[in-house]
């Protein structure tokens, strides 16, 4: 069951964003699963991956579907990301915020972008790797996306982390308990929890930020 603040209190907006392969999805899904938060279940028209299941992974549409859902101002956000386009039904996150419950999104920063644009108070979160390296690792794994395609991967994923500084936390998920209770404690912080506060002052976009990506500038060149 999905947790419901008081009444009075609307539920609040999480964006998790980050580099393909970095671990956005399980982290989210280990979320949704202890029932903090709704996951919102976005729309592409890409072709359906590996184990994935219509409706509950995405909503797989055709590219007239997806021009409809646009004309009838029905998305959140949406953008296109390596000729597939993706968006986040508006109104099951407006309705399940109404209902005091919180809400998150797996979504690419174009995307995190728009949400921010539209809705000031979302929170966003970014995920990031340990390094290029586990980056690389996790994508060869994975088995969906060719060698060319993970070189495009890794090489996009140097000018994403540069533009960590747009978003409100940072989260480095190389175990991922501990990611996953990192974004725990951020969504407790976020309704006012004191301790959790304190534990996430160290995750939040600042000075520590900025190091993480001379570190991977420095990764990079080696």
């Amino acid at each position: 069951m999905i947790k419901v603040h008081n009444i009075m209190q609307r539920g609040r907006l999480f964006v998790l964003s980050g580099p393909s392969g970095a671990g956005k999805g399980t982290i989210c899904a280990k979320i949704v699963e202890e029932g903090l938060a709704q996951l919102s279940v976005s729309m592409t028209t890409r072709a359906i991956r590996g184990k994935e299941i219509p409706n509950v992974s995405y909503f797989f549409v055709s590219d007239e579907e997806f021009d409809k859902t646009i004309e009838e101002d029905g998305f959140l956000e949406y953008a296109s990301i390596y000729g597939h386009r993706y968006g986040t039904p508006k109104a099951p996150v407006l309705e399940a915020m109404s209902e005091g419950k919180d809400v998150i999104l797996e979504i690419e920063m174009q995307g995190a972008n728009q949400v921010k644009s539209n809705y000031d108070d979302a929170v966003l979160i970014f995920v990031l790797p340990p390094s290029l390296k586990i980056l690389r690792e996790r994508l060869e794994k994975r088995n969906s996306d060719s060698a060319e395609q993970i070189i495009k991967r890794t090489e996009a994923t140097l000018s994403e982390i540069h533009r960590i500084k747009e978003y409100d936390y940072f989260v480095i998920n190389g175990e991922l308990d501990d990611a996953v209770e990192t974004v725990k404690n951020i969504f407790m912080a976020v309704h006012d929890d004191p301790e959790a506060i304190k534990k996430v002052r160290k995750n939040k976009v600042g000075k520590a930020a900025l190091k993480m990506i001379k570190k991977y500038d420095e990764e990079a060149k080696e």
